[in-house]
C-alpha cells in the first residue's frame, strides 16, 4: 500500500484516481510548516504540491520512503531539483494542463482588441450609450502572426483558422514540411511584422527573445496591427509599444503578462485607452486547474507502481561507475549545445553527436541529454527544457537526434563533437577536457581552436590577411569593449579563417555589424555561454 500526501489546496477532481486506487492512501494537510512535514513525510510515498509548500532538501532528507514529488503545474522553482536528484527522488510537473486555457484566453484579448470591448462595457455601464466611437474590424480574412509555434501557438493557429484566417507561423524549430502539417505559412519574424494584421507571442522568455519586438521593429510594422502578449512579459518592449501606439503604428493591444508583476500603478499600460490588460489569468480557468492536479496524479500512480511515465524535470539515478566517468563532460556538453545552436541559422532538423575515445566505452544517454538540453535551451529556454525533458521536446519538434561512436580519438583522449544541420547550412562544435585547463573547445567547423567555453564570446569569420586583428581590436576598444583572450583558426595560410575572441560584457549589436562591415570580414556573432 502506497501513501500520498498532498499538502497544498489541489482540486478534489484532480487527484480523484488516486483516491480511487485502491493500492494507494491519500492525506490531504495543507499548509504545513517545513518542521511540520519533515515530522510526517517519512511514512509517505509521494508528495503533491502546487506552489504553496517549499519542498527542500531537509524534507527529502527525512523522507525515508519518498519516490516522487508531483507538482501540480509548470514552475518547479519550490522544489530542491538538486537535492531530490541526489537521492534518487523523481520530480514531475505538469506542461500540458495550460495549453488549451491560455490559447483560449488569447482568443478572448483578440476578439477583445479587435471589437473595443472593454472600453465599449465601461462607457456603457457608466451610462454612455456611444455607437460611433468603437468600430471594430473582422478577424475574417486577416493575416495572424503567431510567434512561437509550439503547443500553445499550435492550439491558436488551428482556431484561427476557423475564424478564416491566414496564419503566418515562426518558431526557430518550425520546419517547412510541419507548417505544411499545419496549415500554416512558414515566415520570419520580419516577414510577420511587416505583413500581420494581427500578431500573438507564444515564446518563452530568453535573451534571444526579450524585446524581439522593439523599437525597430515597430518602425517597419504593418499600420494598424493588433498585438496580443498571452506569453511572457518582456517578449515585446514595453515603452516601445505604447509609443507605437501613441503614433498610429499599433491599432491596439492586449496584454496578460508585464515585464514586472504586478505592475507599477503609473505603468504607461494602464492609463492607454487602446491597451488591454488582465492580471496574468492565462492560466486561471476551473478546468485548467483540475487538467494539471489530474495530470501529475496519473504520473505518480505510474511511478509508484513502476510504470512508464511522462513530465520528470530532474536527472534520473545514474550507476555511479557512469557518472564519475560523464559528470565531468556535463557542463561542457550542454555548452557545446548552446555555442552550436547560436552559430546555426535556421530551423534545427537534426543533431548528430560523435563520442570518441574512452566515451565510446559507457552509456551516453545521461550526456547527451545534456547536449540537446543545451541546442533546445537557447530558443525555448532554460526553465523549460531540463535533462529529463529534453529528448522528448526534441522528438515533438521532429529534431532527429544521430549518436555516434569511436572508440579512438586521434589527438584526444576524448572528444565530444556536437553536428547540427537546418536546411540552409551545416556547423560543427567539438570539445574535451584538458588536464590542468579544464573543458576547452578545440573545433569550429573546420578550424581547430583552443576555447574556454564560458562568457560572452565574439567569433568573426574573415579571410586570412595581415591587419584584421588589429582593426577589430581598435573597433571594440573604441567602443568600450575589453577583450580578455583571442584565438584564431585557419587550415591554410591567406585562406578562409575565424577568430573567437573573449570579451568582458555583451557587445550592442551595431557594433556587432560594424565589426562585419570591415574589409575582408565576412561575418560576426556573439556567442553567449553561461
Amino acid at each position: 500500500m502506497f501513501k500520498v500526501l498532498v499538502s497544498d489546496p489541489i482540486s478534489d477532481l484532480g487527484i480523484q484516481k488516486l483516491v480511487d486506487a485502491e493500492d494507494v492512501i491519500v492525506d490531504k494537510k495543507p499548509g504545513l510548516s517545513e518542521d511540520e512535514l519533515v515530522a510526517v513525510i517519512g511514512e509517505y510515498d509521494a508528495l503533491l504540491v502546487r506552489s504553496q509548500t517549499r519542498v527542500t532538501a531537509r524534507i527529502m532528507a527525512a523522507g525515508k520512503l519518498l519516490k516522487v514529488v508531483g507538482r501540480a503545474g509548470v514552475g518547479v522553482d519550490n522544489i530542491d531539483l538538486e537535492a531530490a536528484t541526489q537521492r534518487g527522488i523523481i520530480v514531475i510537473n505538469a506542461p500540458d494542463g495550460n495549453t488549451i486555457t491560455t490559447c483560449e484566453h488569447t482568443f478572448a484579448m483578440m476578439m477583445a482588441v479587435a471589437r473595443h470591448i472593454p472600453q465599449a462595457y465601461l462607457k456603457t455601464v457608466g451610462g454612455e450609450w456611444d455607437r460611433k466611437s468603437f468600430l471594430g474590424v473582422e478577424l475574417r480574412n486577416k493575416t495572424l502572426g503567431v510567434l512561437g509555434m509550439g503547443r500553445i501557438g499550435s492550439e491558436v493557429a488551428k482556431r484561427a483558422k476557423a475564424f478564416g484566417m491566414e496564419i503566418w507561423g515562426y518558431d526557430p524549430f518550425l520546419t517547412e514540411e510541419r507548417a505544411e502539417k499545419l496549415g500554416i505559412r512558414l515566415s520570419s519574424v520580419d516577414d510577420i511584422i511587416r505583413n500581420a494584421d494581427f500578431m500573438t507571442v507564444h515564446t518563452p522568455l530568453t535573451p534571444e527573445t526579450r524585446h524581439m519586438i522593439g523599437k525597430a521593429q515597430f518602425e517597419v510594422m504593418k499600420k494598424g496591427m493588433r498585438i496580443i502578449n498571452c506569453a511572457r512579459g518582456g517578449i515585446i518592449d514595453e515603452l516601445a509599444l505604447v509609443e507605437a501606439v501613441d503614433q498610429g503604428i499599433v491599432a491596439g493591444a492586449a496584454f496578460d503578462v508585464f515585464e514586472s508583476e504586478p505592475p507599477a500603478a503609473d505603468h504607461p499600460f494602464l492609463s492607454n485607452p487602446k491597451i488591454i490588460v488582465t492580471p496574468h489569468l492565462g492560466a486561471s480557468t476551473v478546468e485548467a486547474q483540475e487538467n494539471v492536479a489530474i495530470d501529475v496524479s496519473e504520473q505518480v500512480l505510474n511511478i509508484l507502481r513502476d510504470k512508464p511515465f511522462m513530465n520528470a524535470v530532474n536527472m534520473p539515478p545514474i550507476p555511479a561507475n557512469v557518472l564519475n566517468i560523464l559528470q565531468p563532460y556535463f557542463n561542457l556538453g550542454e555548452k557545446l549545445g548552446s555555442f552550436a545552436a547560436q552559430l546555426t541559422e535556421g530551423a534545427i532538423q537534426e543533431i548528430t553527436v560523435n563520442f570518441a575515445g574512452e566515451l565510446a566505452e559507457v552509456d551516453t544517454q545521461p550526456l547527451t541529454r545534456y547536449i540537446v538540453r543545451g541546442v533546445l535551451s537557447h530558443h525555448l529556454g532554460s526553465e523549460m527544457v531540463n535533462v529529463v525533458n529534453s529528448m522528448h521536446l526534441a522528438k515533438e519538434r521532429s529534431v532527429n537526434i544521430i549518436i555516434q561512436k569511436s572508440h579512438t580519438s586521434r589527438d584526444f583522449t576524448n572528444l565530444v563533437t556536437v553536428t547540427l544541420r537546418s536546411k540552409q547550412e551545416e556547423r560543427l562544435v567539438a570539445g574535451t577536457l584538458l588536464t590542468g585547463y579544464g573543458p576547452r573547445i578545440v573545433q569550429i567547423d573546420k578550424f581547430p581552436v583552443d576555447v574556454a567555453p564560458g562568457g560572452n564570446l565574439i567569433l568573426v569569420s574573415h579571410n586570412d590577411k595581415p591587419g584584421i586583428i588589429g582593426r577589430v581590436g581598435t573597433l571594440l576598444g573604441t567602443n568600450d569593449v575589453n577583450i580578455a583572450t583571442m584565438q584564431v583558426g585557419r587550415k591554410i595560410v591567406g585562406g578562409a579563417a575565424i577568430m573567437v575572441l573573449s570579451v568582458d560584457k555583451g557587445v550592442p549589436k551595431d557594433v556587432l555589424s560594424q565589426i562585419a562591415e570591415l574589409p575582408d570580414l565576412n561575418n560576426a556573432k556573439e556567442i553567449i555561454l553561461y
